[in-house]
C-alpha cells in the first residue's frame, strides 16, 4: 500500500510536469489536410445538415442530411479534393 507521503510526492510531480493552461494553445496545429472549409462549402451548396467529415488521402468525404420537399430527408455523401 502506498504511503500518503509518496502519493503526495507523485501528485506534486505530475502537477509540476504538466503544461500550464496559458501554454496549451501552443499545442494546437492546423494541418494542410483540414476539411473544415470543404465541409462548409458542401453544407452551403446543399442546404443540408452536416453529419460527418473524414479526410481520405488527398480528399475529404463529407456526408450531409438534406431535407426533401414533403419527402424524408436523404443522406448525401460528397468527395471533395483538399
Amino acid at each position: 500500500m502506498a504511503s500518503p507521503l509518496s502519493v503526495a510526492a507523485l501528485a506534486a510531480g505530475l502537477a509540476l510536469s504538466s503544461p500550464s493552461p496559458e501554454n496549451s494553445r501552443n499545442f494546437v496545429v492546423r494541418v494542410a489536410g483540414d476539411c473544415s472549409e470543404a465541409a462548409q462549402q458542401v453544407v452551403e451548396k446543399t442546404g443540408g445538415q452536416l453529419l460527418s467529415v473524414q479526410p481520405s488521402g488527398d480528399s475529404c468525404i463529407i456526408t450531409v442530411l438534406v431535407q426533401g420537399n414533403g419527402q424524408r430527408p436523404r443522406k448525401v455523401t460528397v468527395k471533395v479534393p483538399m
